[in-house]
């Protein structure tokens, strides 16, 4: 044992003999690892409480091709968390009195016609509780990979039936945030990508964080690619025998070009760190406590935290449909005993988590590149280990 790892075993067991057990550090680094081992995409992880950053640490590669890291500081397509971005800036407007949660939907959309539209509101988008469903059939493989918010939203122009009345149940679907980028810009007048940023981003310091843009997929600073494997054991006899043990997995990128409407934004197309989306945190906490220059109001920030649509036991979605679920405005919102107020993001090899526990004033953030994990599984395992440091 070298001098350096003695010191620190030494302190451990002082700290221990004192009576003062040991920080949550080293058993979130031994999780984190199972999850994401090293030489392969991984996640960058991050537990804050209160002001004080508990955990801070990157695990595997950002970029297979170059080679590149992953940190605190690495950029990830956060999916759909980032429809929290989108009912923040409709919850904005409400705020200023330029529109209403209980507006009719065709009121900004003349073009919907059919009378399937009486009676969706704004809030029915805000919660996916509009009834309306995804109903875009009949593109080439190449429209989908290519799709932007215009062909996401294009069958929304003829739809003539709802899955349910508005209102009365919960059916996870992109396309109708997509529609709520569009409302913000028929509102203002302004590009919603424009009204974002300066509005919601920058005012919250996230200086870097941006949309994604396919034409300057350059602009993305320190950029993490999505990545799937191939499985050697889904291969081939003959190709299984050519593959060492050392190298069980053929990574291949898998984000934009690869995932279908991966290009589509209101929805789930934000690019940002862990570091970044500390200071969003901080701007949702200055909401609550009303602060000058606060993004939102207090009443709206509370609303969008508030429980609107039961998504457990839905019969017309799977996702996050758990027991003791529901969705506000652009959360979801679990309450078992303790409450959380999270987001998750699955965009082509991305796997986002986001959980707020705001009776411990704490965030949890992992951000990956790869799916092949259980996120509610390391979820719960990162509360336990929270709760008994």
């Amino acid at each position: 044992m070298n001098i350096r790892s003695f010191i620190i075993a030494a302190s451990a067991v002082a700290l221990t003999a004192c009576g003062q057990r040991p920080g949550p550090e080293s058993a979130l680094d031994a999780l984190c690892s199972e999850y994401f081992p090293a030489g392969e995409p991984g996640a960058a992880v991050l537990v804050l409480r209160g002001d004080e950053v508990l955990f801070d640490r990157g695990y595997g590669v950002a970029d297979m091709e170059k080679g590149a890291l992953i940190d605190g500081d690495t950029f990830f397509n956060i999916a759909s968390v980032s429809k929290q971005f989108t009912a923040t800036a409709v919850l904005q407007l409400v705020d200023r009195g330029l529109l209403g949660l209980d507006d009719e939907v065709r009121t900004f959309f003349p073009e919907f016609t059919d009378p399937i539209w009486e009676g969706i509101c704004v809030k029915h988008l805000l919660s996916h509780s509009s009834g309306i469903p995804d109903a875009r059939t009949g593109y080439t493989r190449e429209q989908r990979v290519l799709g932007d918010e215009v062909l996401a939203t294009e069958y929304l122009k003829t739809l003539d039936h709802l899955n349910f009345a508005p209102g009365t149940d919960y059916e996870y679907i992109n396309p109708t945030f997509v529609l709520l980028g569009y409302l913000v810009e028929r509102v203002t007048g302004e590009n919603f990508y424009s009204y974002v940023k300066e509005h919601i981003f920058l005012p919250a310091g996230m200086e870097e964080t941006l949309y994604f843009d396919r034409d300057h997929q350059d602009l993305i600073p320190r950029m993490a690619h999505g990545y799937e494997y191939e499985d050697v054991t889904d291969m081939p006899e003959e190709r299984i025998a050519s593959e060492t043990s050392s190298a069980p997995k053929n990574w291949y990128e898998y984000d934009f070009g690869e995932e279908t409407f991966f290009a589509t934004r209101p929805d789930g197309g934000i690019y940002t760190s862990t570091h970044e989306f500390v200071k969003w945190e901080k701007a949702l906490r200055a909401c609550y406590a009303g602060a000058e220059g606060a993004i939102l109001s207090a009443e709206s920030i509370g609303a969008a935290h508030s429980p609107h649509t039961t998504v457990s036991g839905s019969q017309f979605s799977d996702y996050q449909n758990r027991p003791d679920t529901w969705y506000g405005y652009g959360w979801f919102i679990e309450d078992a005993g303790e409450k959380i107020i999270y987001h998750t993001g699955d965009n082509g090899g991305f796997k986002i988590l986001a959980a707020r526990y705001p009776g411990t004033d704490t965030l949890v953030l992992v951000f990956a590149n790869r799916a092949d994990w259980d996120r509610y599984e390391l979820m719960k395992r990162i509360e336990d280990i929270l709760r008994n440091n």
